[in-house]
C-alpha cells in the first residue's frame, strides 16, 4: 500500500473541507486502486494548515489519478479559491505496517 500526501495553507478552511467532501472525495472514490483518505487540520493561530493523507494499492493506480508524473500535486482550481498556498508537488510512502485499534466499549 501507497499513501501519498499533500500539505496546503487556507484562507478560508471550511470552504476547503466542504470542496473536500463535495468534490475530492467523490473524484477519489471512482479512481480503481484507491482506498481511503484522511484529512488533517491543525490550526497555528493565524493559519489552518490542512494534511491530506491518500492510500493507494500502488503506484500505478496513482498513475490513474495523477497521470505519469505521480509527484505533482493534483488541485483542481475550485480548491485554490480557498487556499493561501499548497505544495506543488506530493509525497509517497510505502506502508510497512499499520495498526489500528478499535475504541473500548463503554460501560
Amino acid at each position: 500500500m501507497i499513501v501519498r500526501t499533500w500539505r496546503a495553507q487556507a484562507a478560508n478552511p471550511a470552504a476547503y473541507v466542504e470542496y473536500f467532501w463535495r468534490s475530492v472525495l467523490p473524484n477519489l472514490r471512482r479512481v480503481p486502486g484507491f482506498l481511503g483518505a484522511t484529512l488533517l487540520k491543525a490550526d497555528h493561530g493565524d493559519t489552518v494548515e490542512f494534511l491530506v493523507l491518500t492510500k493507494w494499492v500502488s503506484l500505478e493506480a496513482i498513475r490513474g489519478f495523477a497521470g505519469n508524473d505521480v509527484e505533482r500535486a493534483v488541485v483542481e482550481p475550485e480548491a485554490v479559491t480557498a487556499l493561501t498556498s499548497f505544495d506543488r508537488t506530493v509525497r509517497h510512502y510505502e506502508v510497512l505496517e499499520e495498526v489500528s485499534h478499535a475504541p473500548r466499549p463503554r460501560p
